[in-house]
């Protein structure tokens, strides 16, 4: 059991390194702000804000949640939200969490005492938004939330415990809400879906809050070849929503190449939920050749650009910008960009960009019984 813990160590140690040197470049359209005193914060988290100069009274704010092992600034930078709101002139809040609370600093989307309403990681966020509203004069009809994984998780479970105060939401590679209430059970959910019929997927969001409608939209991303958080997941997404909304019929379906698109409307015409699955696609955030966002680790260049389309889905405006991905999917030079190691780590031999963190994790966990394999 010490050997597992001793090489899980080394992995996150030399993973975290990586990525932490993308974290301290600056993000691409400025600098973040740290919130101080932003209310009843009861998960402990950091907050950090991207208010662009041109920020009007009444502009909508994107919460923007990072995957496991990320910051919020290498999470902005990625993903390209910050960049968006100095050119569309909307708020970004990035909450960031502490290695004490989690130790590869993932949101912790599986705890009942994070995922509750007034309790844990969800309260501060909650807290951090209504303290924007009041103070950056943001309209509170327009804030929406979007994430990676363990931030995707997160991301659906303040759709289902807070849903007033968004408007729409998108979640990437995530998990349902209600989908595990320990360590062992999100490794489980993450690879199977716990798979359960619509209605009972419904019941806990309505159970979570005494919001009773009109609820959040909801756009869904999956890449078909992620291991992490296999494709089933999004299709368990898919069900929880579509009966929350009480949508019926066939979805409109788009997209082209790589990418394919589902729609689902409302009786008023109004597409309320998407699911989009990118082919060949692993663990990360779709970018495409729109110069929005950086390729790397868990950001990853495939011609689909997911912040564009979320953005869209939102009603945000969307600029053209510089691009920074050549269409064959390379990264051009960027003096902003954090420089890649000279040598790749490795691990016992193996290269660490191949391989999956979780997959060791949840071999671990296997191994000392606390999972089934």
């Amino acid at each position: 059991m010490n050997q597992i813990h001793s090489r899980l160590s080394d992995l996150v140690r030399q993973q975290r390194s990586r990525m932490n040197a993308a974290a301290e470049a600056s993000t691409e359209a400025g600098e973040l702000v740290e919130l101080a005193g932003f209310g009843a914060d009861p998960g402990a988290l950091r907050m950090w804000a991207y208010l662009p100069d041109n920020l009007p009274q009444g502009a909508p704010l994107v919460v923007a949640l990072h995957g496991c092992t990320q910051s919020a600034a290498g999470y902005a930078a990625g993903s390209g939200w910050t960049a968006l709101a100095a050119e569309g002139g909307f708020a970004v809040l990035l909450p960031e969490q502490r290695q004490a609370n989690n130790p590869n600093r993932c949101f912790n989307w599986f705890e009942p005492g994070d995922s509750t309403r007034g309790q844990g990681e969800v309260a501060s966020i909650h807290s951090a938004i209504t303290h924007m509203v009041a103070t950056r004069g943001i309209d509170q009809r327009r804030v929406f939330v979007t994430g990676l994984s363990a931030g995707g998780g997160m991301a659906a479970n303040l759709l289902a415990t807070y849903p007033e105060d968004f408007a729409a939401g998108a979640i990437i590679a995530g998990l349902p809400y209600g989908a595990a209430t320990s360590m062992p059970e999100a490794f489980e959910a993450m690879a199977t879906g716990k798979p359960r019929p619509a209605a009972d997927w419904a019941a806990l969001v309505r159970a979570a809050s005494p919001h009773r409608g009109p609820w959040p939209r909801v756009s869904i991303w999956q890449g078909d070849a992620d291991t992490t958080v296999r494709p089933a997941v999004a299709e368990q997404l898919v069900r929880q929503w579509s009966a929350v909304h009480g949508t019926t019929g066939a979805p409109v379906t788009s997209g082209s190449g790589a990418h394919r698109a589902l729609a689902w409307s409302d009786a008023r015409g109004q597409v309320v939920l998407e699911h989009h699955t990118v082919a060949g696609m692993a663990h990360g955030v779709p970018l495409g050749s729109d110069g929005i966002g950086r390729a790397g680790p868990y950001f990853l260049a495939t011609g689909v650009s997911s912040t564009r389309a979320i953005a869209e889905f939102f009603g945000l405006p969307v600029p053209k910008l510089r691009a920074t991905i050549d269409p064959d999917g390379r990264p051009v030079p960027d003096a902003h960009q954090a420089p890649e190691a000279e040598e790749p780590f490795t691990l016992g031999g193996v290269r660490l960009d191949s391989i999956d963190p979780n997959g060791v994790i949840r071999k671990a966990l296997t191994a000392a019984g606390l999972m089934k394999g």
